[in-house]
């Protein structure tokens, strides 16, 4: 008799570390992986938009680059043509 009673008491604490531990910890690490999933995806978004700006960026830069090699040029030709 003692050992089901013994049993019995194990089974209690089991139902009790089930319910008041376990449970709420098996939550709480599921809350976590879903926000770790949705703070990975919001992190590759501000990647490719930082991507995408650094990239326009730099088309903007070669175009200024070039327009202001272009205003030089102009620049060069009247100036020289003022000389003669």
């Amino acid at each position: 008799m003692q050992d089901s009673g013994m049993l019995l008491d194990v089974m209690r604490v089991a139902d009790v570390l089930l319910k008041w531990l376990v449970a709420p910890m098996a939550g709480v690490l599921w809350m976590l992986h879903r926000t770790q999933q949705d703070h990975r995806t919001d992190l590759a978004v501000l990647k490719a938009e930082a991507a995408a700006n650094k990239q326009a960026h730099d088309r903007e830069f070669k175009e200024l680059r070039d327009s202001f090699k272009a205003v030089m040029s102009k620049l060069d030709s009247i100036e020289e043509a003022l000389r003669k």
